[in-house]
């Protein structure tokens, strides 16, 4: 399977996204957000980091970028597209994705270990994972997922909501969300299930004496449904 993942300045989970990927059987290369054309590729990523310096808003330059025109283009024809954290925000400025990701609730950058729960198994990433919640990783200042009343009523009518926070249990509530997202939301597809949006790294858990192996679960699964 081919994989690429896409750099803009200021990326900085390009690298273990990479490690990742490539760990778990990828074929990856590494695309610079001044090309114009993609590789040929079965998994197109947009990793976390700090695009441009979060200037304007956090992903809204990275979302005009060269390269990105071929992305969307890849996207609507079909192709699995995930953002991960900023990748995330630059999906959504694209307009590949509803709503926004705002300001943490408290206003503080969070960096720390969370619990997420799969809310939809019928797509390429999720279908056949052996957990209902994983650990995994988040390191944002700008994870409050937002969305007006009718674009949510329209993700929950398409079972869009891919992941959501929640304790080790699987339980959602107010202590459970570290952003203050609209319905502990950390990631949502788009209509058809090809494009992901989500806020925690899954690539930071790939190894079980440094972080955890939830990530792990999660490349290893969706290359398994590639094949």
């Amino acid at each position: 399977m081919n994989s690429s993942v896409i750099i803009f300045p200021g990326s900085n989970c390009d690298r273990d996204m990479d490690v990742a990927l490539k760990k778990f059987g990828f074929k990856n290369k590494m695309v610079w957000h001044n090309d114009i054309e993609l590789p040929k590729s079965d998994l197109i990523v947009l990793p976390g980091g700090f695009s441009y310096g979060d200037y304007l808003r956090c992903g809204s330059i990275a979302g005009k970028s060269k390269i990105i025109k071929s992305v969307v283009e890849f996207a609507k024809s079909g192709g699995l597209l995930i953002g991960i954290c900023n990748g995330f925000q630059i999906l959504t400025e694209t307009g590949l994705l509803p709503g926004v990701l705002q300001q943490n609730k408290y206003l503080e950058f969070i960096c720390k270990n969370v619990y997420v729960k799969i809310e939809n198994k019928e797509n390429k990433y999720f279908k056949n994972i052996k957990k209902e919640v994983l650990e995994l990783h988040i390191a944002h200042n700008e994870g409050n997922y937002f969305c007006s009343d009718n674009e949510l009523k329209i993700i929950e009518e398409n079972n869009q909501i891919a992941v959501t926070y929640c304790d080790k249990n699987g339980i959602k509530n107010n202590e459970s969300n570290p952003n203050g997202a609209i319905k502990n939301i950390a990631g949502i597809f788009n209509k058809e299930k090809n494009v992901l949006g989500m806020m925690p790294h899954p690539e930071r858990m790939i190894d079980k004496y440094l972080s955890g192996e939830d990530g792990s679960v999660f490349f290893e699964n969706l290359i398994g449904n590639l094949k």
